[in-house]
């Protein structure tokens, strides 16, 4: 059943549900829109968090400790979409897929405020910065990070552990340790960050 208009409000994430208007501690009035499409119904696991003002439709899997931050939109209207546990969708992200090209983000994946991620493979621990987009059949290694404003061009494959940049991008480097921890550190702040996003929304229901 198709609910174009509807307001999830079953369990799951806080930021969902219906309107509330006021004294929110970290948002004002709030609404995401989250609904199926052609038979395929959202997952949203109850230990995640997705924004208000926020856009989840049709097939996709959202895992435990996943965030969906402000004005993000994960479109699976073609194929599924799969976020990762403790992975992160920063704001004004698209997330969309083709037929025959879903996409799979893995654990603990930053994707950063604008990119744009369409019918590709993210593996675990990586961080997609600011502004990059990552096109149809890509697939980015474990550990990887693509730089920020980077267009990653149809079917790349990119090596774990490497620093791709540019347009088209191109693997510059394989990352240090310290750059692979870095990446682990910022989805580990994300995933902190959205449970006290949670929290608080939650305490003033």
């Amino acid at each position: 059943m198709n609910r174009l208009d509807r307001l999830d409000g079953s369990a799951g994430a806080t930021g969902r549900g219906a309107e509330r208007e006021g004294n929110d501690q970290v948002g004002e009035t709030v609404r995401a829109l989250i609904f199926g499409i052609d038979g395929k119904e959202p997952r949203i696991d109850p230990d995640t968090f997705v924004a208000q003002t926020s856009v989840v439709i049709g097939d996709v899997v959202l895992a435990a400790g996943s965030s969906v931050w402000y004005q993000a939109v994960l479109r699976g209207d073609g194929g599924p979409i799969v976020l990762g546990a403790d992975s992160n969708i920063q704001d004004n992200c698209t997330v969309h897929v083709d037929p025959g090209f879903p996409v799979s983000i893995g654990e603990r994946v930053s994707v950063g405020h604008n990119a744009v991620v369409h019918g590709c493979t993210v593996e675990d621990d990586v961080l997609i910065g600011m502004g990059a987009t990552v096109l149809n059949g890509a697939r980015i290694g474990a550990g990887s990070l693509v730089a920020a404003q980077a267009l990653v061009p149809q079917g790349m494959e990119v090596p774990p552990g490497s620093l791709v940049a540019g347009v088209p991008a191109r693997v510059k480097r394989p990352l240090t340790d310290e750059e692979r921890e870095g990446i682990k550190l910022n989805a580990q702040v994300y995933a902190e960050r959205a449970k006290h996003y949670r929290e608080a929304l939650r305490g003033d229901e």
